[in-house]
């Protein structure tokens, strides 16, 4: 307690210091919240450092460095030969009760963010109300699931065998790229990407793809889903149509969603999109398809409806944006010509991945635009970020330069095709409720139906006991419209996760566990 001759302006009794942790932060702390919340009016006087170092057992020098870091943020000021203040705010300053709610609370707790509310005064407060966007509530409506965590196990989608990835010649690309960098590329670069990996995708995608496309039409990417969401920047204005596979990608069709669009789910049979009933939407200004090996049903448009899709882009004025995300695994012959390689008019925008080839988390893709579009393009990426990191792509255009990059592509196709056979060559038989399994002829992963709602999710349940990874094909449809409920029922297994033995140990425990 302070000593009676020395009365102080405030009670430092509810100051309480952990001797373990910084003081002088502690303090800093408890008096700035109390000039926040008003228990510390306007021109109060505060005690002296040496009176307030013996109130609190503290040292002086602690004490002073809280009030300089006090007096350095506006607080707190002096008065030549009458000692300190807290400093004159505003009268209209929000109480530290109501600042916290809008500090704190960021998205509300519906977003699949990981944020979350800290105490009960933020409960119920959504993003609208803290910041008033509608995007903001675009997301909120449209959440978008986090990727599962963890070492790839099997069945899980969209990863390949990068257990197989050359790593060793990756790192010493690497080294040998730091090792002595060209400085020029360590300052600001071009924001469509390095010029020399743009000409080698390039020429890569004129000879693998026949894709006739030149670098210039290239725009590096953070991974194929900015790309993607780049096209819903930059193609749709709120209220414009956009059509969407359905069963299709969620990550899509959220970015179109987030972007405004009013999503038009269309149907998908054994050629790929329906285009008739594509035909029949008025407002429709995007359609976004995975024609090479459609996500997640595996279908591969034929080149009727790719002739069909192309013909309503030219007759309307649309675009399509062709995700071709694993276009190189094809298991009998060579992958097949994109769309992009059969437009003639400038309507398609090709987005393609390194991720599918080399590993998710290098996060590196790109974009092949027609020419008219690459400067808004690019523009509208550097606002997000000036460039990409300029390492990974330099060591991949060596990578590539080097003869690499084809050589683990034989690789990766062999070892895809070698974890499919393993999944159908045991695959259990007879699992009541569940289809057959369908032919394979591209793609790193399958789906098979199931015979309602109800048995799809005890399959999965029952997956998951043991230790097995399924995604659940019933999620992977757009609400509005919906189908019957029988067709939205399925399994997707990714394939080429793990090695072919652990493919063998996952099968023979869901046998036990889906027969018994």
């Amino acid at each position: 307690m302070p000593h009676p001759s020395l009365p102080l302006p405030f009670d430092p009794a509810g100051i309480h210091l952990d001797p373990a942790k910084g003081l002088s932060r502690q303090l800093y702390q408890a008096l700035r919240l109390r000039v926040l919340d008003g228990r510390l009016a306007s021109g109060s006087r505060l005690p002296a450092s040496r009176d307030l170092a013996s109130a609190l057992a503290i040292s002086r020098n602690s004490v002073v460095r809280a009030y300089d870091q006090l007096y350095a943020e506006g607080f707190i000021e002096g008065r030549i030969g009458d000692g300190t203040y807290v400093a004159q705010l505003p009268e209209k300053a929000l109480p530290i009760k109501k600042l916290s709610t809008k500090v704190s609370t960021g998205f509300s707790t519906s977003l699949p963010t990981g944020l979350s509310t800290k105490s009960s005064e933020t409960a119920g407060v959504t993003s609208s109300e803290v910041i008033h966007n509608l995007a903001l509530g675009r997301i909120e409506n449209n959440p978008l699931h986090k990727p599962p965590s963890g070492p790839p196990r099997a069945f899980r989608v969209g990863v390949p065998a990068f257990d197989l990835f050359p790593f060793d010649v990756w790192a010493k690309l690497q080294a040998a790229f730091w090792r002595k960098p060209d400085l020029q590329q360590l300052c600001y670069g071009d924001s469509a990407g390095d010029e020399r990996l743009r000409g080698l995708i390039a020429a890569y995608l004129r000879s693998s793809r026949g894709l006739s496309c030149t670098a210039e039409q290239i725009v590096i990417t953070s991974g194929a889903q900015q790309g993607i969401s780049l096209c819903a920047q930059l193609l749709v204005d709120p209220g414009d149509g956009v059509a969407v596979e359905n069963p299709g990608y969620r990550a899509a069709r959220l970015a179109f969603a987030v972007a405004g669009a009013r999503l038009h789910g269309v149907a998908v049979d054994n050629e790929g999109l329906d285009c008739t009933a594509l035909a029949q939407l008025p407002d429709c200004r995007l359609a976004y398809v995975t024609p090479s090996h459609q996500y997640p049903s595996g279908v591969i448009m034929s080149l009727a409806r790719r002739l069909e899709l192309l013909a309503w882009a030219e007759r309307t004025g649309g675009w399509i944006v062709e995700d071709d995300y694993d276009g190189e695994y094809r298991y009998s012959g060579a992958p097949l010509a994109p769309l992009a390689a059969l437009d003639r008019q400038g309507r398609v925008l090709y987005v393609g991945t390194f991720g599918k080839i080399a590993f998710p988390a290098l996060r590196l893709g790109y974009l092949v635009l027609p020419p008219t579009l690459v400067e808004a393009f690019s523009q509208r990426r550097a606002l997000d970020m000036r460039h990409s990191e300029v390492s990974t792509q330099a060591v991949m255009a060596e990578f590539m330069a080097a003869g690499h990059f084809q050589r683990h592509i034989r690789r990766m196709r062999r070892a895809a095709l070698s974890r499919r056979n393993a999944l159908l060559a045991h695959w259990p038989a007879d699992i009541p409720g569940c289809g057959s399994l369908p032919v394979v002829a591209a793609g790193l992963h399958l789906t098979v139906p199931v015979a309602n709602l109800a048995r799809e999710r005890e399959l999965i349940a029952l997956a998951e006991r043991v230790g097995v990874e399924i995604s659940p094909l019933s999620s992977y449809w757009i609400t509005q419209p919906e189908p019957p409920e029988d067709q939205r029922a399925g399994l997707v297994l990714g394939f080429a996760a793990v090695p072919e033995a652990d493919i063998e140990s996952a099968l023979t425990r869901l046998r036990t566990v889906w027969k018994r």
